[in-house]
C-alpha cells in the first residue's frame, strides 16, 4: 500500500484529505506542524502533500530536508497552500516541489486524481 504524508495544520482540511485518500486505498501519515512533518519523513512516504504555512517553521524547511535525503530526492511533493504569489510558487519549485495546488482552487477529487497521476 502506497504511503501518503499529509503535512497540514488545518485539522479540518487534514482530516478531509486523509479520509478521501484513505478511501482511495492509500496509507495515510499525518503531521500538523514542522517538527512532526520532519519526523514523519522517517516513514519514507511515497508522496508528500505539504502546506507551506505551518507552526514551528514552514513547509519550505520540510521540502529542503526531504530533498536532502538521498532516499527521497525523487519523492513527489505536492504543495497545497493559500500562498499563491509567484514568488512562493517559484521558491517551492526551486526547492523541488513537483506540483503546486492553491487550496481554494481544487476539490478533494482533483487532489486524489493528482496523487494517482504521480504514484498510481
Amino acid at each position: 500500500m502506497k504511503k501518503i504524508l499529509i503535512v497540514e495544520d488545518d485539522a479540518f482540511l487534514q482530516g478531509l484529505s486523509a479520509k478521501k485518500l484513505s478511501k482511495e486505498g492509500y496509507s495515510i501519515i499525518t503531521a500538523s506542524d514542522t517538527p512532526e512533518g520532519l519526523k514523519a519523513l522517517e516513514e519514507n512516504p511515497d508522496i508528500v502533500l505539504l502546506d507551506l504555512v505551518l507552526p514551528g517553521g514552514d513547509g519550505y524547511m520540510i521540502l529542503a530536508a526531504l530533498r536532502a535525503k538521498e532516499s527521497m530526492k525523487d519523492t513527489p511533493v505536492i504543495i497545497f497552500s493559500n500562498l499563491a504569489e509567484d514568488k512562493d510558487i517559484k521558491k517551492a519549485r526551486d526547492l523541488g516541489a513537483t506540483d503546486f495546488m492553491i487550496k481554494s482552487n481544487f476539490t478533494l477529487d482533483e487532489l486524489a486524481e493528482k496523487v494517482k497521476e504521480l504514484i498510481g
